[in-house]
């Protein structure tokens, strides 16, 4: 990473990005809303908990060590650091980052975003069965060992997959396959829920199916800024052609999706559901996040149609094999992501950088080299890191707190009190 103090601030792009940033940062509420309605009415609060509380951890962890490790000096393409990035301390107010032409805090604060929210994608896989207090430790050394090399590697301009080519427009790749495989991990090592054990064709009834959609509907006006703002990798100015084609592009495959999921469930089970519309819209959202600023419109489209069937059918696979992925974290994020990772192979027409030329036959080789990567790095990573957060406190909580469910058993509270209204 590059700063330099003799770029003019544009005025214009700065806005933009401090916008971005905080839409993104919205999307985690919004999380919190699409996660908390789809369990049952004893783990509503708990499971909003795991979303807000990135907030915190992450939010100190980036601030600390997250943003040297991710966009320090690079150490071989692996791993950055910078003594004078620790706690931001040598980060002047008036720089600007690189040739962006916004402030460099600005650019920390719109990545640390996606910093927060990616940890917090990955409680969805855990819900109703998560101790908090491993939750938070767990967290906090992920976003340190898996997620901020990841990051360097894929965003960081010596990183060893930006160098080689990989495309990951706003996170696929970052974000999204690593935080879809290390839930499945995590919900492999934590196993089912009480009530799944032996019996994987069981239904647990969301609570609140309102929320959800809510939920989905804050992510979409988030995630705007999530593709839209991430033009900051690829352009200058940062509020320009190519955040005008992300957030075409990240339209149309939302939009695709919720369609395509609403006719293939229709096709399969008779009814369309609204927990598949939003969870169609989502799916939708997380395979342009990897393409949306290198793909046309008409191509997000087909890759919106296409997530919305794939991520369907990934969400029927889990049911028969039995894992308990509580909110489709990998059906949805993890299986969503590889999907739009690889098509950004496929679909892209936009140079980067000088990094592709339209139509260049081996950027499918290059996706599935950055795909490989990041499954492997985030499942080794996070099953390490989980059977050492096990070892030493537990990653489950008792039999009877999940009978009595985690808003009482961990917080005291209740998400409802209805025999009071």
């Amino acid at each position: 990473m590059e700063s330099t103090s003799s770029v003019a601030i544009d005025a214009g792009s700065t806005a933009w990005m401090l916008v971005s940033s905080a839409l993104v940062l919205l999307m985690v509420p919004g999380l919190a809303l699409f996660y908390g309605g789809m369990v049952r009415r004893k783990n509503i609060l708990s499971t909003m908990m795991h979303s807000f509380v990135a907030m915190a951890v992450i939010g100190v962890q980036w601030i600390s060590i997250g943003y040297c490790l991710a966009f320090g000096s690079s150490w071989h393409g692996v791993v950055g650091f910078d003594p004078s990035l620790v706690a931001l301390q040598g980060v002047d107010h008036l720089k600007t980052y690189g040739d962006k032409r916004i402030p460099e805090l600005v650019f920390i604060m719109f990545q640390g975003k996606f910093a927060i929210i990616t940890p917090a994608l990955i409680s969805g896989a855990l819900a109703e069965r998560l101790r908090l207090r491993s939750y938070l430790v767990f967290i906090a050394l992920w976003a340190t060992v898996v997620y901020a090399p990841l990051a360097h590697w894929v965003w960081a301009a010596d990183g060893w997959l930006f160098k080689l080519g990989v495309l990951d427009f706003a996170g696929g790749t970052v974000v999204h396959i690593a935080a879809g495989v290390s839930a499945l991990v995590l919900a492999l090592l934590l196993g089912p829920r009480r009530e799944l054990r032996g019996r994987a064709a069981a239904v647990l009834l969301p609570n609140n199916l309102p929320l959800t959609l809510t939920g989905a509907g804050l992510l979409w006006f988030g995630w705007f800024g999530f593709n839209a703002g991430s033009a900051v990798a690829v352009e200058t100015p940062v509020a320009g052609a190519v955040a005008g084609l992300a957030f075409a592009t990240t339209q149309a495959a939302a939009a695709a999706a919720a369609l395509s999921w609403m006719l293939v469930e229709r096709w399969h089970s008779g009814k369309a559901t609204t927990l598949g519309i939003a969870s169609g819209i989502v799916a939708g959202l997380v395979a342009v996040t990897p393409a949306a600023g290198h793909i046309s419109p008409a191509a997000a489209l087909v890759l919106g149609v296409l997530s919305g069937v794939v991520c369907y059918g990934a969400v029927q696979w889990k049911h028969r094999v039995g894992v308990d992925d509580t909110l489709d974290a990998f059906a949805v994020h993890g299986v969503g992501g590889l999907l739009g990772a690889v098509l950004t192979g496929v679909l892209c027409v936009t140079p980067v950088a000088g990094l592709l030329a339209s139509g260049d036959p081996t950027q499918l080789g290059k996706q599935l080299v950055g795909v490989l990567a990041a499954v492997v790095w985030s499942g080794l990573g996070t099953f390490a890191l989980g059977k050492l957060v096990d070892k030493l406190w537990g990653l489950r909580v008792s039999d009877q707190q999940e009978r009595d469910g985690l808003d009482i058993s961990t917080h005291g509270e209740r998400g409802y009190h209805l025999e009071q209204a």
